[in-house]
């Protein structure tokens, strides 16, 4: 009976798992690792669990791409064998971040915030484990520490920090250029978030580049008070590339997390050809390698079918994904009826423009609706509309509404 060389066996296991996490480390979702990426390789390749996070404000619930890259990363460190948290800040969503704005945030209710909470939780279920019977991910909330603290606590925060040293925020910086206010709440932010870090006890902060500096605030503080490391693990932001657009849940752009099949499908395809390949990289795990045989493909409409296909298979399945691209090809490429559209009930027989389309694309802000209205992109049984107040009427047979290129929708009367 041959002897297993169970040294063989571990030199085998401990390679695979150094190509998996250097997969992970170069796909291009991490843009910088600090202090050192080394460091927290061989961190991920050791067998001790690290303790590893996400923070982010419930400030609505228009979820999009680039956020969903971000828990998809948090899922790979999970199925490594780390402890990973989804944190929501229903405290902090309260007092206001700036944000990449030059314009100070409005501060949400305790109610708000829970209700889009419910929402965020939905919208990422299909990228997170959280049933996993081994090492599930935890969702915790920073109220559970930040409303205990009292004004000496606060105190003793924020005599770790100089008011140079909160300034060399960007947005702070374009406020003052700007002659815009900026207001205390908004420079006690970064303290809250960064003790999320001290409270949970994290080896590792995952955060976008517009959240550096609160995650750095957290390093330090997690230095003062527990005399332990953090890695702060800054991801992109999905721009495009040549346009350097972001998507934004603020702003209406992207593609969202709650579309149906159907509407997410067509929402990638409706994307210039230059955003295929950050699609590939953050939103699937299709190998690098074979990403570059995609984009070398002679017709990019193929390339960017494919890419529609199995982001929508990430969160709706196959069979769902293959109704999408079906629906896609007869409506779009074939135009032939809109019968089997998305339906959208109304429970008079008249409704205000800018209300209806309100009910068809609910991500969309107010500004976004004028400017499709604006450019004549909104079609009701093929005339344009462009009047916010006129007046619709819905016939026996409902109206059919096209928005832009790719959106159809069908609009019924109870």
């Amino acid at each position: 009976m041959e002897k297993k060389d169970i040294f063989s066996d571990r030199k085998e296991e401990i390679f695979n798992r150094e190509k998996t996490v250097d997969q992970i480390l170069n796909r291009g979702v991490i843009v910088n690792v600090l202090p050192d990426k080394e460091s927290f390789r061989q961190r991920l390749i050791s067998q001790k669990p690290m303790k590893i996070y996400i923070g982010a404000d419930p400030t609505s619930t228009a979820l999009h791409l680039s956020h969903a890259k971000n828990y998809m990363l948090l899922e790979e460190f999970r199925r490594l064998g780390h402890e990973v948290t989804v944190l929501f800040g229903d405290f902090t969503a309260r007092i206001g971040d700036p944000t990449g704005n030059i314009n100070t945030r409005g501060q949400l209710t305790k109610e708000q915030v829970m209700k889009n909470v419910k929402g965020w939780i939905k919208q990422i279920k299909p990228l997170m484990d959280f049933e996993a019977s081994i090492n599930p991910p935890k969702i915790v909330y920073n109220s559970g520490w930040l409303s205990k603290l009292t004004m000496e606590d606060v105190i003793n925060l924020s005599s770790n920090f100089t008011v140079q040293r909160m300034l060399e925020r960007d947005m702070f910086e374009e406020r003052i250029k700007k002659e815009k206010p900026i207001f205390l709440n908004e420079f006690m932010y970064p303290l809250m978030q960064g003790y999320d870090s001290v409270a949970l006890g994290v080896d590792a902060e995952l955060c976008g580049t517009d959240q550096t500096f609160n995650a750095l605030v957290g390093r330090t503080m997690l230095k003062k008070f527990k005399h332990k490391e953090k890695f702060v693990v800054a991801v992109n932001l999905m721009e495009n590339p040549v346009t350097g657009e972001l998507m934004s849940k603020s702003r209406g752009t992207g593609v969202f997390l709650d579309f149906d099949p159907s509407n997410m499908y067509g929402a990638i395809m409706s994307h210039p050809d230059e955003m295929i390949r950050v699609f590939l990289i953050n939103n699937t795990r299709i190998p690098l390698d074979e990403i570059d045989s995609i984009l070398q493909m002679k017709n990019l409409r193929d390339a960017k079918m494919l890419t529609a296909f199995e982001i929508t298979k990430v969160f709706y399945g196959e069979e769902k994904a293959n109704e999408a691209q079906n629906n896609f090809i007869r409506l779009v490429q074939r135009k032939e009826s809109t019968e089997s559209v998305p339906q959208i009930i109304i429970d008079n027989e008249s409704i205000p423009l800018q209300e209806l389309l309100k009910k068809c694309i609910p991500e969309a802000s107010n500004s976004r609706i004028r400017r499709l209205l604006d450019q004549n992109a909104i079609k009701i049984d093929g005339i344009t509309a462009n009047d916010s107040k006129s007046i619709i009427k819905v016939t026996k047979d409902g109206l059919n509404v096209k928005i832009g290129k790719k959106k159809w929708f069908k609009i019924i009367s109870r």
